[in-house]
Formats: C-alpha cells, structure tokens, sequence
C-alpha cells in the first residue's frame, strides 16, 4: 500500500502569533485532533514569523510588549524554544520621536546570506550576520518621496518585503501609508510602485506615493506576478510592480488586509473582504474567502464550514498563508481567536483552534519526515 503523501493524511504545522504570545498548533499523521503549544513569548504581540532557507527549524519571530518593547526571537528547534536576538534594527535617535515601536515583517534572501526587516517607524533594515546588527537603507528611508508618507489607522510600517527568487536584486516592499516601492538593484535605489492603483482617501486619485497598502504577495515561482490589497481595490501586476491591474470586481467589497497567493499556481489567489474602512468586519457577517484561479479576473467564494451570519471578524494582513509544502493547504485566523483550515484549496474549511487571543500571523511550517 502506498503512503499517503505529507499532509494530505491531515497532518500540518502551524505558528500561529497572537496578541498575548506564539502558539504552535499542529497534527501529527492519524490523529483526530490538533494539538496546540503555548503560549510562546507569552504576553508579547507576535506579528510575524519566518524560517531560514533550506532549514525549516530555524525560525525568527518579531514580538513587542508595551513595557520591555519591541524584539527578535529565534528558535533553532522548529518553534519549542525561543531565545531573543541581542540587536534589533532601528532609526537613529534624532530622525524619529521613536527609534522603534515594533518589526512588523522579516525576510531572507534567497541564498539565506542577507535579512531584511520592515519596521515602524516606516524603515527598511539588512542585516548580513543573522540579525546580529543592522544597517538601515537610506535609499529607501530617505527616498525623496518620503514627505508623502504618513501614520495609517495602529501603525506606520514598512511590511510585505518581497524578493525575487530568480533574481534576488528585484525587491518590492509596502508602507502603510506610503505605497509600494521597487528596486531592481539590490536596494541600492528605489522607484514608487504604484502606477494604476486609485486612492480615494487623498486628494490626487491616483498619486505616484502616499498609498495606505495593506499587503503584498509575490508569488515564487515567478516574480512578476504580484497580488496587493489596498484601501482601495484589490490588484494585480504582470510585471514586478511597475504597472497594476485592479481586480476588485466581483468582491463584495474593495476593502480588506489578507490575501495570498496559491505558491504552485501563479492565477490563484485568495481574498478575505471586508465591510469599508469605517467597520474593518467581514462584509455582511459573513466569513467568506474568495478564491480567483484566473488571476483575478474572476472570483467565488470558497466558504463552506465557515460561518455565514453574525462572524463580525477581521483577518489580519498576516493572519492567512497558503503553504508551499503541502498543495491545497490554506490557512488563516480571525481577531476573535479562531483559526481555520482548508485542505482543499479552500472548498471546505475546518476550525481547528478556537478562543486563542486575536490572530495576527499565521505560517505554515515544513511537516517533520
């Protein structure tokens, strides 16, 4: 009889980063129920984890605490222990009123030699020696266009540092407010990325900086194909950022934070909506997750198991990952502290951890062999 391949027998792994700290929740081969550790970090807000190239026990978590602030945690034994970083990337003392208020997103070059960290106050920073000491990117940090960057609604970032896996020099990042932003040559300078995109809150509708991004995917295999939900409108680029599509029709809201990519098809995308910038909930009280297998051009909602009446919950712009280990797997948790599994590229869904605190990340580990 032949084994049933890697998590398709229901097994998965999950770090899941919550308001009050890191829960690991997962599913060994065979078993009814999942199981969840933690927390981690306990009483730290984890906005995002990470895992090394090529070592998938080796993770990085961001955590900040209103009293001991804003830190890196790494973990070398798949997520049990956590240690936290000596250093951590931050402005000098005389740009900012805060150096650091918190890291709201890492990323590894693809040969695992460089780390890039977004922060708030909206920066980007590299580190060559693991997160041991950091170097901000005055480029992008002091871009001329900067005057038009502003706070959004909880936060002022720089998040969504994506990289090009065929060519590592091409990278696209997203402040909130600020827009989206392109380099082709490894940092050393930046363009704004954000030709098509409207934005009803300011006065030009279609400025060339000072867009409030809520995220942006690249997707693996091909780098020029990019998802981005904004403000307003959801959009898609054929062409590494310098030009956007908008794909918003056909969702039942042009508002939202999460959406991600299928990491083996390149046209399928999914899409949490949600009612305006005034209520931030699920459009209608109902969850839904909308799917698009041909780029956007159309949608459909994939919500069965989710709930269709009085579910007022947000999906945070970290809280939903698609893995690329196991084909078909989607995840995602909502800020009442429930977290959901599709198996099935979203046909049906699974609630596999209820009453964490607020979800605000959600990553897919790499199944133990």
């Amino acid at each position: 009889m032949t084994a049933e391949p890697a998590g398709r027998d229901g097994s998965f792994v999950l770090l899941v980063g919550t308001e009050k700290g890191l829960f690991r929740v997962h599913r060994g081969r065979g078993a009814d129920q999942p199981r969840i550790d933690g927390p981690q970090l306990a009483g730290y807000r984890v906005l995002h984890t990470v895992s090394a190239p090529g070592n998938s026990r080796e993770l990085l978590a961001t955590a900040d605490h209103p009293v001991w602030g804003s830190h890196i945690y790494r973990s070398r034994d798949g997520g049990s222990q956590w240690t936290s970083l000596d250093a951590t990337p931050q402005h000098p003392r005389q740009r900012f009123s805060s150096s650091l208020n918190s890291v709201w997103h890492l990323a590894w070059s693809p040969d695992g030699k460089r780390l890039y960290a977004g922060i708030d106050p909206a920066g980007l920073f590299t580190s060559d020696d693991g997160g041991a000491s950091w170097r901000d990117v005055p480029s992008l940090n002091e871009h001329e266009t900067r005057s038009a960057w502003e706070p959004s609604r909880g936060l002022f970032a720089m998040h969504s540092i994506c990289i090009d896996r065929q060519d590592p020099r091409r990278i696209v990042v997203a402040v909130s407010a600020g827009g989206v932003y392109r380099s082709d040559d490894g940092g050393e300078s930046w363009h704004p990325a954000n030709s098509g995109v409207r934005a009803e809150n300011l006065p030009e509708r279609y400025p060339v900086a000072g867009h409030n991004v809520h995220r942006v995917v690249m997707h693996p295999l091909d780098g020029r194909r990019l998802y981005r939900q904004c403000y307003n409108g959801t959009y898609r680029s054929d062409d590494g950022g310098q030009h956007w599509t908008e794909i918003t029709a056909g969702l039942p809201s042009d508002f939202g934070y999460a959406i991600v990519c299928d990491p083996f098809e390149p046209d399928t995308v999914f899409q949490v909506p949600e009612d305006s910038s005034q209520l931030r909930a699920t459009v209608d009280g109902r969850l839904r997750v909308f799917r698009s297998t041909d780029a956007g051009n159309t949608w459909a909602s994939v919500s069965d198991g989710l709930p269709q009446q009085h579910a007022y919950v947000t999906v945070l712009r970290e809280a939903m990952d698609a893995s690329g280990f196991t084909p078909g797997h989607v995840c995602f948790g909502t800020s009442s502290g429930h977290l959901f599994l599709s198996r099935s590229h979203g046909e049906r869904w699974e609630l596999v951890a209820e009453f964490l605190p607020r979800i605000l990340s959600v990553r897919f580990l790499e199944l133990p062999s």
